[in-house]
């Protein structure tokens, strides 16, 4: 048996594959209100269709002035519930599972007004300067974390991932190149996390299902963020019930990345091991041989793909019959003319 094809558990959650669209923002709430949109219903539920096991919706954020862009999905609000619910209810009719990235952009929002972050260095010359966030902000976001997820399990998601990676507002706090803070929220390893910590702990309160967290596993700059240097990181969040760990990278300070087929697994292959706790991998992962290697070779647990799956929505009918598999198709592909 394919271990790509093999069912796997967490929690009470059982995914029938490893395959998982990984989170990828597509900029389509035109209205700028953050609810979902036709596109968002063929898009996902395109992927359903095509058997992907985990569907992760794109980066919500979890307040307005949280968003990448103005065209981002929200969760800030009870008013995104009803959409979301359909989202889901479209995927899990196919027998996907489906999760959401919740997120809060910090410093890389390009929304209109003021941006927040840690400290006040903005990405570089493109972005704003952002505000220092003050105590009360970071009690404000917190929460925000906590109700989106509130929210999530009202419109009957399986999973939860906290957007720690690609220089956005969790990733901006653990870091030291842009945590330059001097409070309880800066500077040590244990400040530097805090905010992630308290993230958690109030996410876990209302949320018992699966809890992933997405993490830059290295900033590529000197002084900066390391797969070895998150281990402290991942063993905290493994001791708070954090599931399992995305490992991805970059995006936090700029810097020239050398990006090859598979250039992240080893990353996740430290993370699972040195912790350990069960991780996602991702980056550049095109063919179902490669994902096969990565899962018998124990570098991770699932495999997500991102431009692969929007290249091909239908990946995992092709990658059953490359590794000699057969899976169940809807009913209506197999149904003909009598």
């Amino acid at each position: 048996m394919a271990k790509l094809f093999e069912e796997y558990t967490i929690k009470d959650v059982t995914f029938k594959n490893r395959i998982v669209m990984a989170p990828m923002c597509m900029y389509s709430s035109h209205n700028q209100d953050g609810q979902v949109e036709d596109w968002h219903r063929v898009h996902y539920s395109t992927r359903a269709v095509g058997q992907v096991g985990l569907i992760i919706l794109e980066a919500s954020a979890v307040l307005p002035q949280g968003r990448i862009s103005a065209q981002d999905l929200g969760i800030w609000s009870d008013d995104h519930t009803s959409g979301l619910t359909e989202l889901v209810n479209s995927m899990k009719l196919h027998g996907s599972k489906t999760g959401i990235q919740l997120a809060h952009a910090g410093r890389k929002a390009t929304v209109d007004g003021d941006t927040f972050g840690p400290s006040p260095l903005a990405f570089n010359y493109h972005y704003k300067t952002p505000i220092e966030m003050t105590k009360a902000d970071i009690t404000e976001t917190i929460e925000a974390f906590k109700l989106s997820a509130i929210r999530a399990k009202k419109a009957g998601f399986d999973v939860i991932e906290l957007h720690g990676a690609h220089g956005y507002l969790i990733n901006e706090f653990l870091s030291p190149l842009t945590n330059k803070r001097t409070d309880d929220y800066g500077g040590s390893v244990e400040n530097r996390y805090r905010l992630l910590r308290e993230t958690i702990d109030a996410v876990r309160s209302v949320w018992e299902g699966p809890l992933f967290v997405r993490i830059s596993a290295h900033d590529y700059s000197e002084g900066g963020m390391t797969p070895e240097a998150y281990v402290t990181m991942t063993k905290w969040m493994k001791e708070q019930d954090v599931d399992l760990i995305d490992v991805s990278s970059g995006a936090n300070v700029p810097a020239a990345i050398d990006s090859y087929p598979g250039y992240q697994v080893k990353f996740s292959e430290t993370i699972k091991h040195q912790t350990p706790i069960a991780t996602g991998a991702v980056g550049m992962i095109t063919s179902p041989l490669q994902a096969e290697e990565i899962l018998k070779n124990d570098r991770a647990d699932m495999i997500l793909l991102a431009r692969e799956l929007l290249r091909d929505p239908y990946w995992a009918y092709r990658a059953a019959k490359e590794l000699q598999i057969e899976i169940k198709s809807p009913v209506q592909y197999e149904r003909g003319w009598v």
